[in-house]
């Protein structure tokens, strides 16, 4: 029942393996539904960087699944008592990361949260405990230098399902910054070896990407799990170009700007 709920994990075990996704950076469970109901197959809910509390993290888990869309959390930091998504740097971060997201004998999770088994119309706190770890899928973001150093051995962690390459702090790390969306090589490397490493230990590839245009190149290089665009990004540049458009061009908004001043006089 869980697992069907999952539509990440059925994408990425089925079929092409392509699914696209968001990310959410400010609150609001109406944002996470207005999102949802876009057709995206996953949101990111993004406790790091975002403007998103505990509070209303849970909140918004609860509006994108009620949507029939898979809800992920990008977490502060590799701690037991968070899952997915963490800033990690060594083989050790990793383990420690799938024993923390997996019930006993497979991990050390603790069980006793009512909210996790609501998020599922009908499932009883044993039928969680039973379907949990084989429902869930656990995420880490390779974005350090150190990260990349280790990345055949983390992934070659048990548990582990996916590799999600986050360009801008990776290229940061290896001193090969993104400037102005060019990309330089060597973090190009950095990026397709990754996604290589992932393909040879039979994980999941995933990447953010900053437009649908560039989701394509990337799902065209074999990523499979691809943020597309983020809240954060998309309603600023929506909103500026509406009002761009509203101005005109900049002759009309000067020839505008002399009526109104010969009015004036």
């Amino acid at each position: 029942m869980m697992q069907a709920a999952n539509r990440l994990q059925k994408a990425l075990r089925t079929g092409s393996g392509l699914s696209l996704g968001a990310w959410q950076m400010l609150p609001g469970s109406n944002i996470s539904r207005l999102i949802a109901r876009t057709g995206f197959d996953w949101i990111v809910v993004d406790s790091e960087h975002g403007n998103i509390d505990d509070g209303a993290m849970h909140e918004a888990v609860a509006a994108i699944a009620s949507c029939g869309v898979s809800p992920l959390v990008r977490i502060a930091a590799n701690e037991s008592w968070m899952v997915k998504l963490p800033l990690l740097s060594t083989v050790d971060d990793a383990r420690s990361l799938a024993k923390a997201a997996k019930f006993p004998p497979a991990g050390q999770r603790g069980f006793g949260s009512p909210f996790a088994m609501e998020k599922f119309d009908g499932v009883t706190q044993t039928e969680y405990l039973q379907q949990a770890n084989e429902s869930l899928l656990t995420i880490v973001q390779i974005e350090t230098q150190d990260a990349l150093n280790n990345v055949e051995e983390i992934a070659r962690v048990p548990g582990i399902d996916v590799l999600f390459c986050g360009p801008f702090d990776l290229g940061n790390n290896i001193g090969h910054p993104i400037l102005d969306g060019t990309m330089h090589e060597e973090l190009k490397e950095a990026v397709l070896k990754i996604q290589r490493v992932a393909k040879e230990n039979r994980k999941a590839s995933g990447i953010y990407a900053t437009s649908g245009d560039q989701a394509r190149e990337y799902a065209d290089q074999g990523f499979q799990m691809i943020s597309v665009a983020t809240d954060a990004a998309l309603l600023p540049a929506a909103m500026h170009s509406a009002l761009t458009s509203a101005r005109g061009s900049y002759v009309h908004s000067a020839l505008n700007m002399a009526k109104g001043a010969i009015r004036g006089k």
